[in-house]
């Protein structure tokens, strides 16, 4: 799923301002950064690897990055990531995240739970915080429609 956002999300021009030494720029790309859990400590750590093309190649690389990384945390995220928090234990109709505070935080977080059937459909709940001057909510839109039909090919 780390994949299928962050590559709908990099889609998205929007999603790719930042603020960068006082400049808003747009990144050609940009990386993830996802939350991976320790089940035997049940702790997690940030774990960060390159967006690619292929998603075979991302599954493989994530898996052994996250296996791999003995930090749960490796510094500070730059400005060239999405950070991704799922919570697949539950389901839920509102998230809410405490940021950092800093007006030129631009990097987008986006969570999502755990998946349901309803009427013969799967849903699954997501939720996409951004800031504001770069995303409004038509941006979204297109992300949901986009991560849609995504998720409808794969």
């Amino acid at each position: 799923m780390v994949y299928a956002v962050c590559r709908c999300a990099n889609e998205i021009e929007t999603f790719r301002y930042r603020f960068l030494d006082g400049k808003i720029v747009v990144f050609d790309r940009i990386d993830t950064a996802f939350t991976y859990l320790n089940r035997d400590t049940e702790l997690f750590k940030v774990v960060n690897v390159p967006m690619m093309d292929s998603i075979q190649e991302y599954v493989e690389t994530a898996s052994k990055t996250a296996e791999e990384q003995k930090e749960y945390f490796t510094g500070p995220l730059g400005n060239d990531v999405f950070q991704c928090s799922p919570m697949p234990w539950i389901t839920y109709t509102h998230i809410s995240h405490t940021n950092s505070g800093k007006k030129d935080n631009a990097t987008p977080l986006f969570d999502w739970g755990k998946y349901y059937e309803k009427d013969g459909r799967i849903l699954m709940p997501i939720s996409v915080q951004a800031h504001h001057s770069f995303v409004d909510g038509i941006h979204v839109g297109k992300f949901a429609e986009g991560l849609q039909t995504y998720l409808d090919e794969y």
